[in-house]
């Protein structure tokens, strides 16, 4: 199981992963996170981007006197890590009781919901 991360350091990797390129700069993310509202101070990224790199999220790769950061879990597979944790924790594993929820809550908008009909009338891996 992927370990958890903090909302501080998935901001982070949210900047990493819809990076275009296959390595990040420092200036990158501090960039990001200013233009999400979320502004930091370099002493507090350096010890949040270490925190991931120790979790096994990143690895750092030192060019001349700089860093380039590279994602070691996608966030496809963050999200299903993530969503697995919270259908077993809240819902006991039950896949049906989370959709019925959010059917029932009304948590859902029209196209959604009908995205999701088709894709369980699709059946597995159609969507």
């Amino acid at each position: 199981m992927t370990q958890q991360i903090s909302d501080a350091e998935l901001e982070i990797m949210k900047i990493i992963w819809a990076n275009p390129e296959k390595v990040t700069l420092f200036p990158y993310i501090l960039d990001g996170l200013a233009a999400r509202g979320r502004p930091c101070q370099k002493n507090t990224l350096i010890v949040l981007l270490s925190r991931l790199m120790n979790k096994g999220f990143l690895r750092a790769k030192k060019v001349g006197r700089r860093n380039e950061y590279t994602a070691l879990v996608s966030e496809a597979e963050y999200q299903t890590a993530q969503t697995r944790h919270f259908l077993d924790k809240i819902y006991e594993g039950n896949a049906k009781g989370l959709v019925s929820n959010l059917i029932a809550g009304d948590l859902l908008t029209d196209e959604e919901y009908e995205d999701l009909k088709r894709l369980l009338e699709n059946g597995r891996g159609l969507s």
